[in-house]
């Protein structure tokens, strides 16, 4: 292969690193979302442990995001929060779509700050509202 083409090789591996790292995974997300509303209850680990009936090294791992749980036991998690599926998606929403837009022109989307890859202008960007 040239030299341009492994240039061009790297450049995309490179590109692909880069935007993984501004997408936050979504174990991660949940789990802050978890912690930040047992604290707001003033509850412990182990008092949402109990009540959800998950083992509490288990719960903490998910609220770390280390773990990637079931939809049954986060169901749990959030019952015991006294959070619905609607409220989680609701405000995992909100904090993903805190992300501007910017128009970077010929019909191209992107992040605020963020560079421009050369596969990414080759991807649809949609982004809905909810009324």
């Amino acid at each position: 292969m040239t030299d341009s083409v492994l240039r061009s090789l790297d450049e995309a591996r490179q590109d692909r690193r880069d935007e993984a790292r501004e997408e936050p995974l979504m174990r991660d997300l949940i789990g802050d979302l978890l912690r930040r509303t047992r604290n707001e209850q003033g509850r412990t680990l182990r008092e949402v442990a109990e009540d959800a009936q998950v083992s509490l090294p288990y719960l903490s791992e998910i609220e770390r995001g280390r773990k990637e749980a079931s939809s049954e036991v986060l169901a749990a998690v959030y019952r015991s929060l006294g959070l619905s599926l609607t409220d989680v998606l609701a405000e995992l929403y909100q904090r993903t779509t805190l992300v501007r837009l910017t128009r970077t022109g010929a019909g191209d989307f992107r992040r605020a700050g963020a560079p421009v890859s050369s596969h990414a202008r080759l991807r649809p960007q949609v982004m809905s509202l909810a009324a």
